[in-house]
């Protein structure tokens, strides 16, 4: 991807003095994405508003990207931005395929009553315009039950002619609001702010999007649970699937491959070209798949708790590359109290040498026998992986007790990054003798390349379909 054609640079509205809260950026897509907290944003924007520093502020997800590409007015209106903040799952993923460290996902949805809150205790007034007539009210409405302190200047609906911009604009301005909340849908509302921004004596202007339709109740948000999956966007793919495929579905895949190639090229600027690949591979692979996989993540989720009640995620304390231990994750095919009762299960271990299995573990679930056989259990260490604490090939992670009893050679084994698969892995996986493990993974790591990397991957395929080693 040539990202020179979206090289955006910030356009400062005044001179005014700058407020205390400053927010350190971080480039993406030729674009200073903001890199903050959550609570750091929402203090720099209201500071900026009860001070009456004059600041655009717009929001950058996958979509947001996609439009750039082919927009170049809205590149334009992007160019005049004071604020632009990192909104979704997508951007996550692109930030980690360039390595481009941000802070929290600040999409509006979340900010929006974060930021009615403080308006309300700092005493500072809003006004909300866009949405369908009588949506902006609804939501209004809503934010002063929640918050009784709120001062909403005013609402107005985003169906109004050409022709009656310039009454609006004279009607919010006498409203003196503190903070403008635009909602018309990308690129409408970064364009109109653009093209009237001048005129409009607001302090802090936002464009906001449809999120008027979250608090008004014309739609449903996810579940909290869904939106720390980042999978939001499956959701409202179920909701409206034929006003939203095409941005979802096509979008994302478009997304997806413009962010890894701008990835790669941002991580060859910086590092070795192999470390760098592989990480590029590992954070696209995994990344994307959690995109696909994300209903079937539900419904495994659903199938588990539904069992026992119990919590769907298995969070175990493995070590890493180096020694340097972090939290794996499986989805839970145990009872809830496995962990208690495996030192009386230990002197029936069916595997020689420091790791424990048995075939026929009592303290396996039934939908964990069925996850267990299928491999499914093992999916959401794609988190782990683009958390960087693994890999999609590698040695498997060991926990820690065995790592205590390792002798001689069996120390080379935390020379690089755990991985999902291995070689012994796709060569019969628990029938394989420790020793023969550590064989195999010290030779893994002493000639790694991406090309092994993708046999290893095309051959873990058939090797889960077989269920070899399996239990």
């Amino acid at each position: 991807m040539n990202t020179a054609n979206l090289d955006i640079r910030t356009a400062n509205a005044s001179a005014s003095p700058a407020p205390q809260q400053t927010l350190e950026t971080t480039p993406l897509f030729g674009m200073p994405l903001v890199a903050a907290s959550r609570q750091a944003a929402v203090t720099a924007i209201i500071e900026r508003a009860a001070q009456g520093t004059p600041t655009t502020i717009n929001f950058i997800n996958a979509h947001c990207v996609n439009v750039a590409r082919r927009d170049a007015q809205y590149r334009e209106s992007l160019a005049h931005t004071d604020l632009l903040l990192p909104d979704g799952s997508g951007i996550r993923i692109a930030s980690k395929l360039a390595g481009a460290p941000l802070g929290d996902n600040l999409n509006g949805t979340d900010l929006f009553p974060a930021l009615c809150e403080s308006a309300a205790t700092q005493g500072l007034s809003i006004y909300l315009l866009g949405g369908s007539p009588g949506t902006a009210a609804r939501a209004a409405d809503a934010m002063q039950q929640r918050y009784p302190g709120l001062n909403v200047a005013g609402t107005q609906h985003g169906f109004f002619a050409a022709e009656e911009t310039e009454l609006l604009i004279s009607r919010i301005n006498r409203a003196k609001p503190d903070l403008l909340f635009v909602g018309f849908g990308v690129p409408v509302q970064e364009n109109w702010i653009a093209e009237n921004r001048h005129h409009l004596r607001v302090p802090v202007v936002l464009g906001v999007g449809g999120l008027f339709d979250y608090y008004a109740d014309n739609v449903t948000r996810a579940p909290a649970w869904v939106r720390r999956c980042g999978c939001e966007w499956v959701w409202r793919l179920a909701q409206e699937p034929r006003r939203l495929a095409q941005r979802y579905l096509v979008g994302n895949v478009t997304f997806l491959a413009h962010a890894t190639l701008a990835g790669l090229q941002a991580r060859l600027a910086r590092t070795r070209f192999h470390a760098a690949l592989k990480r590029l591979v590992d954070v696209t692979i995994a990344g994307s798949a959690l995109l696909v996989l994300a209903p079937l993540f539900a419904l495994i989720s659903l199938a588990i708790r539904t069992e026992d009640r119990g919590p769907a995620l298995f969070r175990q304390r493995r070590i890493g590359a180096n020694g340097k231990p972090f939290m794996m994750l499986k989805f839970r095919s145990m009872v809830r109290d496995a962990e208690a009762r495996r030192a009386e299960l230990l002197a029936r271990s069916e595997r020689d040498g420091v790791c424990f299995k048995m075939k026929r573990d009592p303290r396996i679930t039934r939908v964990g026998a069925w996850l267990r056989k299928t491999s499914l259990d093992e999916l959401p260490q794609l988190i782990n992986v683009l958390r960087g604490e693994m890999s999609i090939v590698g040695p498997r992670p060991a926990l820690p007790d065995e790592v205590v009893t390792y002798r001689d050679a069996s120390w080379q084994r935390l020379g690089g990054k755990p991985g999902i698969t291995c070689t012994w892995q796709v060569s019969g996986r628990a029938d394989i003798p420790f020793e023969q493990q550590v064989v195999m993974d010290i030779d893994y790591l002493q000639s790694r390349s991406i090309l092994r990397d993708f046999g290893l991957m095309l051959r873990t395929v058939p090797a889960v379909l077989s269920r070899r080693g399996a239990y």
